[in-house]
């Protein structure tokens, strides 16, 4: 007589199922402790994994930000004057906006080599009508958003009708853009932005009031800290390693203390620029799009495998679009900063090295050219590299080709980085 499990099953007597003896309750506070838990070391082994995966995140740029400012304040003690400081910030927005677009084309592993051209095309709207046809400035910033989102879509059509390289796309889109711009602007090259206008204001003098800086550098640590703590518990509530409330309340408190103490050494020379608190709350809308929307996910997932993306329902064409949309949006508006900060519009708009420094934040930043990795916060913390780089040199009066060698030194580490990062993320996937 057959006495397998199976035959049993097939005359009619049921299987009985094996019986798991439950664990005990020490073993269940013991897995509760590990699960819900990450102390100090649990941090730093944690860390070192993610490093030996490839997964470096923001530590190599945080280290270079440290090192690029030592060293230029050790060459030139101006250099982290709270004036310069300052200057930094402002000197930061308007390219800083201009990266944040390149990050979103860069994540689905496309370029928009274009950039600097539509920021020029910004800047000449800016000056035929808001200083030669006396438009309202809100009526203004629309039309240049306007104009950015037209080239973006155009770039975007061509790239997913016609299966034309990004590469080639904006690179013809360049070169149209600029003669555009030579057409806006005129004959005399230049049109003058009067001093007296809101935009140059906020551009160059409006700041925020000290009291609000303080209270502002306190929201963002609060808002930090009450983000970190909802994502501890979503983990923990699907039984996957968490921070603990002291994880979540000591970064959030050394977060709190140096904003404050930035705000505090800004503030000694006027204060932090209204332009740059633009610049930083576009940085975290666009972080929360990116992370936590339908589309900025469908973002990632292009960028990480097109195919993969593709027979998972995402909406590929459609992504793609509106990643060249928000590059070319985010270039105009740039341009008209840009415009503001500089008191004209002029030929020179958006030309020079405005691509180089865009494209080399993101890369710098973290955003990989590889697509699929990165971050809104990739511009932020790579135009601070690229302006400081800038500026440091400009005091030490080092000259632009000196300037330009430097710059495209730090962008192929920036490069070699993200290549020796994505080889280890290979290799620890094959592992």
């Amino acid at each position: 007589m057959d006495r397998r499990p199976d035959a049993l099953s097939q005359r009619g007597h049921p299987m009985k199922a094996p019986t798991i003896p439950s664990p005990t309750p020490e073993i269940d506070r013991e897995d509760e402790r590990l699960v819900t838990t990450q102390g100090a070391r649990a941090t730093v082994v944690n860390a070192a994994s993610r490093v030996r995966s490839g997964d470096l995140g923001t530590l190599p740029i945080i280290v270079g930000i440290v090192l690029v400012w030592a060293l230029f304040g050790v060459l030139n003690p101006v250099f982290l004057s709270s004036t310069n400081v300052g200057n930094l910030l402002v000197q930061s927005a308007s390219e800083g906006i201009i990266a944040l677009g390149i990050v979103t084309v860069l994540l689905v592993g496309e370029i928009d080599l274009s950039v600097g051209s539509m920021a020029g095309v910004g800047s000449s709207i800016l000056g035929v009508g808001f200083v030669l046809h006396g438009w309202p400035l809100s009526a203004t910033i629309a039309v240049v958003l306007a104009a950015g989102a037209v080239v973006g879509l155009t770039y975007g059509l061509v790239f997913i009708h016609f299966q034309v390289p990004s590469f080639v796309i904006t690179l013809a889109g360049l070169l149209a853009l600029l003669g555009l711009q030579l057409m806006l602007v005129g004959q005399t090259g230049s049109i003058n932005i009067p001093f007296s206008s809101s935009l140059v204001r906020f551009m160059e003098k409006d700041v925020l009031p000290h009291t609000v800086s303080y209270a502002l550098a306190a929201a963002v640590a609060l808002a930090y800290a009450v983000s970190t703590w909802a994502r501890a518990r979503r983990r923990a509530r699907v039984s996957l390693s968490s921070r603990s409330a002291a994880g979540v309340i000591a970064p959030s408190a050394l977060l709190c203390i140096g904003l404050e103490l930035a705000c505090w050494y800004v503030n000694r020379a006027g204060g932090v620029s209204d332009a740059f608190v633009l610049f930083a709350a576009l940085v975290v809308v666009m972080d929360f799009l990116l992370r936590r929307t339908h589309w900025g996910r469908a973002v990632y997932a292009v960028g990480g495998s097109r195919e993969a993306a593709r027979r998972a329902g995402i909406n590929v064409a459609g992504t793609y679009i509106s990643v060249f949309v928000l590059c070319a949006m985010f270039a105009a508006l740039g341009g008209m900063f840009l415009a503001g900060w500089l008191g004209a519009s002029s030929t020179e708009a958006g030309t020079g090295n405005v691509n180089l420094d865009a494209i080399a934040a993101a890369v710098i930043g973290g955003t990989s050219l590889f697509g699929g990795r990165g971050g809104a916060y990739s511009a932020l913390l790579g135009i601070a590299v690229i302006q400081s780089i800038a500026n440091g040199l400009d005091l030490l009066n080092l000259s632009s080709a000196q300037q330009f060698m430097i710059t495209g030194g730090v962008l192929t580490i920036a490069v070699i980085v993200d290549s020796l990062s994505q080889r280890a993320r290979r290799a620890h996937g094959r592992a």
